[in-house]
């Protein structure tokens, strides 16, 4: 990684351990580095992130920008979100938000600057086999963050680097402590920045609720529910009927029905469709196509085959039923070590 002649390289820095050693291992490797907080809502943990990003910095000795994208995030990632739940979908944000905001923005100041590169502290490699550009998973398969990346193209990672790709977490943190970083002892960052407390909490503030019937299987009426956004498909604690354990099993938005299961076995379903579909390298495949999908982030991929049935909309039938398969989420899709795109469960 070491050049002859510095190149210019635009990196996100959050205040957290990862993009803080990101940003050192890019000054280390000879680039020149200029830091960028995005300040995406007023909540302690943007402002304690910005704080420590500056402290960062200077002990990198690199500038920082900060951007104030407070406006565009409501619009683009929160205001959608609680739509996505309104509609009885259970959305992943920070997949949109690593495209429409981090990447979007980070590329714009690439621009700005002069820059050649953007990078992130994302678990995550990239090959570059001229002209396309692979994108694979991390070397630690417990932090890999492939998953949220589905949803970038050829463009954006035509500019893009991953120095944390290589490591293992426990590498990390050593070199937060050796380089003296005064953050190395920061604890892990939540899944959805934007949510102080829990997503039911967040979603009791900011949507209307309809209560309604919660039935079983057979359409029998065995209790009430508070809303049909506050449950998701696989749901077992919270659903405040007792006689379980139940299961969520689907939600009837037109009736207003929750349907439970006392039979987790009802939860398995061997196929699904994918909507808003995209390839990284930018072509499609032939079709049908043998892949290992992920339903969800924690989600081992399971084998399966891919078939096109309508204009971006496509078909996943496991090789094994698998549990829970829940629309709004994201479905991935790898073959062997490459992330080849993804799309969302319809």
């Amino acid at each position: 990684m070491k050049k002859n002649k510095p190149e210019k390289v635009i990196c996100a820095m959050s205040g957290g351990v990862d993009s803080s050693v990101a940003a050192a291992l890019l000054k280390r490797a000879g680039f020149s580095v200029v830091g960028i907080f995005l300040k995406l809502a007023d909540l302690p943990r943007f402002q304690k992130g910005e704080k420590n990003a500056k402290k960062v910095a200077k002990n990198l000795k690199i500038s920082l920008l900060v951007l104030d994208l407070k406006k565009e995030f409501k619009k683009k990632i929160i205001d959608e979100f609680l739509k996505e739940y309104k509609m009885g979908r259970t959305p992943n944000p920070c997949v949109v938000c690593n495209r429409e905001m981090k990447f979007e923005f980070l590329l714009k100041e690439r621009i700005a600057k002069k820059a050649d590169f953007i990078a992130t502290g994302h678990y995550a490699r990239l090959r570059r086999e001229i002209p396309k550009f692979k994108l694979l998973k991390g070397k630690d398969k417990e932090k890999d963050q492939s998953y949220f990346l589905w949803q970038l193209n050829q463009k954006q990672l035509r500019h893009a680097l991953f120095p944390l790709g290589n490591y293992t977490k426990k590498q990390v943190k050593n070199i937060a402590r050796n380089c003296k970083l005064p953050i190395f002892k920061a604890p892990e960052s939540q899944e959805i920045c934007f949510i102080r407390a829990t997503t039911a909490d967040f979603l009791k503030k900011h949507l209307k609720s309809k209560k309604g019937r919660i039935t079983d299987t057979q359409g029998k009426t065995i209790g009430r529910h508070l809303g049909l956004p506050f449950y998701t498909i696989g749901q077992r604690k919270g659903i405040g009927i007792s006689g379980g354990p139940y299961y969520v099993l689907r939600k009837d938005l037109k009736e207003n029905i929750l349907v439970v299961t006392k039979c987790e076995k009802d939860l398995l379903r061997k196929e699904l469709t994918a909507k808003m579909v995209n390839w990284i390298s930018g072509n499609k495949p032939k079709f049908p196509l043998k892949i290992r999908v992920k339903i969800r982030y924690r989600h081992k991929a399971a084998p399966a085959t891919i078939s096109k049935i309508a204009n971006n909309k496509y078909k996943i039938i496991f090789k094994k039923p698998q549990r829970a398969i829940t629309p709004g989420q994201s479905v991935v899709f790898y073959t062997g070590q490459e992330l080849l795109g993804g799309g969302i469960i319809d």
